[in-house]
C-alpha cells in the first residue's frame, strides 16, 4: 500500500465527506455514520445539523469542558486512547509495546537538537479512533517555537498495523511542533496522519496542507506565539495519533497503557 494509493483513498474519501448532500440524504448518511461507529453525541449538536460528514468528523464541543484549575496540572488535549507511554531512551521510543522507533527521524531535520532534549524525557501516545472527538488542545501553557510540516504516507494508525508494520509513524504523512513551557524546557507535539485523514488542521499555521501536492518539508518558525492550556489549535479530518515528548523531569505523568482518556482529563503534574 504505496503512497499514491493511500492518498488516493483518502482524497476520494476526503471529497465524499466534504460534499454536501441534500438534507434527507445528508441525514441518512450521518446517522448512519453515528450508529456504525457508535458515537456518543450528548455534548454535540444532532446528527442531522452537520451539513457535510465533515462537519459531523470535526464537530466541536457544545458546552466546553471545563479545564482543572492549577498552573501545575498536565491534561490531556485529546478524547483518545493511551497506546504507549514511558521514557525516551538513547533516541528512542515505542509506537507501541515492542515495537520502538528513532525520534531523529520522527522529528526531522529541522528539530535534531531537540532529540538531546527530550533524552531520559517521557512520550506518550495519544490514538483517536473515527468515533473519538477529533479537536486537539494544548495539554499545559506552550510558546510555539517552531513547525514542520513533514509530507508522508497515508497509512491507518490501527492497532494491527501499530504491532506489525516498523516505523509507522515516520512513513506517515505529520506536523512536528516544537514548544517550551513556562520554564523554557522542551515540549515536543507530533500530529500523524493516517487513512481517510483528508487534513490535520493547524489554527496559527493556515500555511500547513496536509494530503496535498506538497512532496518537502515546510519549516515554519514564531516569535512570542504563546497557547494556553486548554486552548484549541487544530482537528484531524478523521481519527489519528498525537504523540507528546517532554523533556526529562518537566513532567509526571499518571497514565497506563490502553487507558482511555478525554480531553480535560488530569494526566499527572508538570514541575
Amino acid at each position: 500500500m504505496g503512497k499514491h494509493f493511500t492518498s488516493v483513498i483518502s482524497s476520494n474519501f476526503g471529497k465524499f465527506a466534504s460534499k454536501e448532500f441534500p438534507s434527507l440524504i445528508q441525514h441518512f448518511i450521518n446517522v448512519c455514520y453515528v450508529k456504525m461507529m457508535g458515537l456518543d453525541m450528548h455534548e454535540f449538536r444532532e446528527p442531522s445539523s452537520y451539513k457535510t460528514l465533515n462537519k459531523l468528523f470535526t464537530r466541536a464541543l457544545e458546552t466546553p469542558r471545563e479545564v482543572p484549575p492549577g498552573k501545575s496540572v498536565l491534561i490531556s488535549g485529546v478524547d483518545a486512547r493511551i497506546t504507549d507511554a514511558g521514557t525516551v531512551t538513547e533516541g528512542k521510543a515505542y509506537q507501541i509495546k515492542g515495537m520502538s522507533y528513532s525520534i531523529e527521524k520522527l522529528f526531522g531535520e529541522h528539530h535534531k537538537e531537540a532529540v538531546a532534549k527530550v533524552e531520559g524525557g517521557e512520550f506518550i501516545n495519544f490514538y483517536l479512533s473515527p468515533k473519538d472527538y477529533h479537536r486537539y488542545h494544548m495539554p499545559m501553557d506552550l510558546k510555539i517555537l517552531s513547525l514542520t510540516h513533514i509530507p508522508g504516507k497515508l497509512y491507518p494508525v490501527n492497532f494491527p498495523l501499530l504491532r506489525n508494520m516498523p516505523d509507522l509513524f515516520i512513513e506517515n504523512e505529520r506536523v512536528v511542533i516544537e514548544c517550551e513551557d513556562k520554564k523554557g524546557r522542551i515540549q515536543m507535539l507530533v500530529l500523524v496522519g493516517a487513512l481517510n485523514v483528508g487534513k490535520m488542521v493547524v489554527t496559527f499555521e493556515e500555511r500547513v496542507q496536509t494530503n496535498s501536492e506538497i512532496r518537502e518539508p515546510r519549516h515554519y518558525t514564531y516569535e512570542d506565539l504563546w497557547l494556553e492550556r486548554g486552548e484549541l489549535f487544530g482537528w484531524f479530518e478523521m481519527g489519528s495519533t498525537v504523540l507528546t515528548f517532554s523533556k526529562k523531569g518537566s513532567i509526571v505523568p499518571e497514565v497506563a497503557i490502553n487507558q482511555k482518556v478525554s480531553y480535560t482529563d488530569v494526566l499527572g503534574k508538570i514541575k
